[in-house]
């Protein structure tokens, strides 16, 4: 047995959440997860998890055990990773993390190409409006909008994107079109998982925070409370421009909208030198080069 394997299992168990799913990823029994972060907890002399029959949680040492040791894992793992590559074509598992509308019109399609065009590399795709650990939940790149705060990950743009601040024509016949950022206030702003709106004043970037009586962390969900009547929402342009161009919503306040928002590939700083990423990373940024299929977005929606 590796040395280190007690350690991988430990840390594979505190990602996945559970033993079981730590040995599916493993390849090996659960029993054999168990005995090996049992060996661990005995030679450092103290629990590392708490375990019920339902849940994990770490112990105060197993929480600082983990933070250091995932990261001389994904060090370890790259040092080997970057041998690998100077012998063979790009080769492994790419975990990958995206919203799920733009991860299922555009990304997921995009990358079906991908692997037919390197058939060596395994891809794990998970869809999630939720905002993902890259590092402690262990994937390999993440597509994410807007703009980016974690100095921590590293980043590359892939394309465009633009917010629209729209509602039905039966809402604002019974409402009345707001015509400055002030009047927001007057209305029912539909919120997303984000309450905060953007949009340009008089040249300067503005986040605005609104409130509303309705809310969900679905973007389709969002998409159909505008489309029937209940409020204002801002939304991004892959999911409203072909609606706009029926007339079945109206964009409003076009003064105030911010020009362009980014949809970012990240990565952990340790992914850096992958050869599998950086081919990956590359096919996207060209593949979307041109921007987002409009034609076939709206023929999906």
């Amino acid at each position: 047995m590796r040395p280190w394997d007690a350690v991988e299992a430990f840390v594979t168990v505190v990602r996945e959440g559970n033993f079981s799913a730590a040995a599916r990823k493993l390849d090996v029994s659960p029993s054999h997860i168990s005995r090996q972060v049992a060996e661990l907890e005995k030679r450092l002399d103290t629990p590392l998890l708490y375990r019920t029959t339902r849940s994990i949680r770490l112990s105060e040492a197993g929480a600082q055990y983990f933070e250091q040791c995932h990261q001389l894992l994904e060090g370890f793992f790259a040092a080997e990773e970057e041998i690998r590559q100077t012998q063979a074509e790009p080769a492994g598992q790419l975990r990958v993390t995206c919203a799920t509308t733009f991860g299922e019109r555009f990304l997921a399609p995009a990358l079906n190409d991908f692997a037919m065009q390197f058939p060596r590399i395994r891809l794990d795709l998970h869809l999630t409006n939720r905002q993902t650990d890259l590092v402690t939940e262990g994937y390999d790149l993440a597509v994410r909008m807007g703009s980016m705060k974690d100095s921590s990950l590293l980043s590359r743009r892939l394309c465009d994107r633009r917010e629209y601040l729209c509602a039905s024509p039966d809402y604002l016949q019974r409402q009345g079109m707001p015509h400055t950022l002030a009047e927001l206030s007057g209305h029912n702003c539909l919120l997303g998982s984000n309450p905060w709106w953007l949009f340009s004043d008089q040249g300067q970037r503005r986040e605005l925070k609104v409130t509303g009586s309705w809310r969900s962390n679905s973007g389709p969900a969002l998409l159909d409370a505008v489309c029937k009547g209940l409020g204002i929402a801002q939304l991004p342009d892959y999911y409203v421009e072909p609606l706009l161009a029926e007339g079945r919503l109206i964009s409003m306040l076009e003064a105030y909208r911010y020009p362009f928002s980014g949809v970012w590939l990240v990565y952990p700083q340790a992914r850096q030198k992958s050869m599998k990423l950086q081919v990956l990373t590359d096919f996207l940024v060209e593949r979307f080069r041109s921007g987002l299929p409009w034609p076939q977005a709206a023929n999906r929606r």
